[in-house]
């Protein structure tokens, strides 16, 4: 009797799909297991702290575009937009542009809760902006946020004139810089981002509208759901978590740019894709996409160790997102043949 239950449950393991759930995991932790081999600098705590504190920012995106990919969308401008909201931020945060250069004086400027304000309100409009054009106009998500990506980028060097905005006072850096109990301060913001996004998805109402429509948009109007609100939602989302970014950025750098964010759609696309989300809708998770980020995270810090030509990154990175996305059309057949 005991033979037949454990061959009735050997035969309905399913190791593919077991792979299928659990292969960002497994493949990151074996990436941290080649490279604490070939480099023993990699374990550090000090090269551990580094290696969240860079895909922090990237990670906070991530967790928007997380949202934004479970409905079949996606948003190339988040490089922009962050760029855009956080030379707005710096600005706030100096009282206006005659003191762009001014070092760390806390007798100038509106201080930095206005400044967070400020960035998070940028990213909050253009996301507004452009789930309204997508919803309304009717005009591809693609599109929409490639113009997107132009327009922000241009409205950034056009507000700063091409030129940075830096040296904020030490309350407005430490959100960037600062440490609680040796970690530092925007891997805790991450993290908190990413457990109260999880709680969103996973256990509200809203979230099951989100992966409704992401799997079925015409079965989710049938059912009620107003399709077009929480695909416009989604990029609000999105530019919330790009102004986020962008604050975060701007104090870990001391400074703001025009051309910051560049090429990080591509970094943050690859987190969510990598991390199990499917660009078809519907199937993914914020805790998949935490692993992606770190994935991406380790893999860079690894490479940079052992001196890899970053030329030669890139083309990894290029090569790992498409192989995420062949696995993820495989799976997606196979799970409708069974």
């Amino acid at each position: 009797m005991t033979d037949s239950v454990a061959a009735k449950a050997e035969r309905d393991f399913d190791a593919f799909s077991f792979l299928a759930r659990f292969a960002p995991l497994i493949f990151l932790l074996l990436l941290m297991a080649v490279f604490a081999v070939l480099e023993p600098r990699f374990l550090s705590s000090v090269n551990l702290f580094n290696v969240m504190r860079q895909v922090s920012i990237t990670g906070l995106l991530a967790i928007g575009m997380t949202f934004v990919i479970l409905t079949a969308g996606i948003d190339l401008s988040v490089g922009s937009l962050l760029a855009f909201a956080g030379l707005v931020a710096a600005a706030v945060a100096k009282g206006g542009m005659q003191d762009r250069f001014t070092v760390g004086d806390d007798t100038i400027g509106y201080g930095w809760p206005l400044a967070a304000l400020a960035a998070i309100a940028v990213g909050l409009l253009g996301g507004l902006l452009q789930g309204v054009a997508i919803t309304r106009l009717k005009v591809p998500a693609f599109v929409v946020t490639l113009g997107g990506m132009s327009v922000f980028r241009g409205a950034a060097l056009l507000f700063a004139a091409g030129g940075p905005i830096s040296g904020f006072e030490p309350s407005f850096t430490w959100w960037g810089q600062g440490k609680i109990f040796a970690v530092p301060v925007p891997v805790i913001i991450f993290l908190v981002a990413a457990v109260i996004a999880h709680i969103v998805l996973s256990y509200t109402r809203y979230g099951r509208r989100v992966y409704a429509v992401g799997g079925n948009p015409e079965a989710a109007r049938l059912a009620g759901l107003n399709v077009s609100a929480i695909i416009a939602s989604v990029y609000i989302i999105m530019g919330f978590f790009s102004g986020l970014g962008a604050f975060v950025l701007a104090a870990r750098l001391n400074s703001a740019e025009a051309v910051a964010g560049t090429g990080y759609e591509l970094t943050v696309i690859a987190s969510v894709v990598i991390g199990g989300t499917s660009l078809f809708g519907g199937t993914g998770s914020i805790f998949g996409t935490v692993v992606g980020s770190l994935l991406i995270g380790v893999l860079l810090n690894g490479l940079v160790l052992m001196n890899v030509n970053s030329y030669i990154q890139q083309i990894i990175i290029g090569i790992i997102i498409v192989l995420a996305v062949a696995f993820d059309t495989f799976a997606k057949s196979r799970r409708r043949k069974n």
